[in-house]
């Protein structure tokens, strides 16, 4: 993405810590915590290799385009799961943002100093509200410290840890939007 190299390298790893610690949640005993982390993974580690600045690697246009494929699936995939789940119409946002930022970068048409195309916008907006919102939904969450009887919560059961990770997220996503 296109901006500063430091703080290009910040978001590189806040958003490749998250996508380790969304692989430590898919070790989870339960089955739909598993796939929600492990869709997370992806975008944690995809949003960090988007976001190496481009003063360090340029990335070529056929990279932006495989981008464009496996966000544009992921969407796809995930439009079919996101009848009446709030979590999964967020996915499907954050794939098709994922799509739109390659989209662009693919065809070289940054807004830059031109202003802020009306998508990108909306996609600002919503990113923004989605991290005030979490955010907020974080601060009142208690840690668990037991599940059941006498069996400790693991890390890919802490409900405030897998919030914590989508604010990381959200907040990553709304600086790339920012760049774009």
């Amino acid at each position: 993405m296109h901006g500063p190299a430091s703080p290009g390298w910040l978001l590189v790893a806040l958003c490749a810590a998250t996508g380790g610690y969304c692989l430590l949640r898919m070790r989870s005993r339960v089955e739909e915590q598993r796939r929600a982390a492990g869709g997370e993974a992806l975008m944690g580690f995809a949003m960090a290799l988007m976001a190496v600045p481009a003063t360090v690697v340029a990335p070529p246009r056929w990279a932006w385009i495989a981008y464009v494929v496996v966000f544009g699936g992921a969407a796809i995939r995930t439009l079919r799961a996101a009848r009446g789940s709030a979590h999964h119409l967020h996915h499907l946002v954050g794939a098709f943002a994922m799509a739109y930022m390659a989209a662009t970068m693919a065809t070289g048409r940054h807004h830059g100093h031109g202003g802020v195309a009306p998508l990108t916008g909306a996609l600002l907006l919503y990113f923004a509200g989605y991290v005030l919102w979490s955010g907020g939904r974080l601060v009142p969450v208690a840690a668990v410290a037991t599940a059941g009887v006498g069996r400790t919560v693991g890390w890919g059961d802490r409900p405030e840890l897998a919030r914590a990770c989508r604010l990381a997220m959200a907040m990553a996503m709304l600086a790339m939007l920012l760049t774009l």
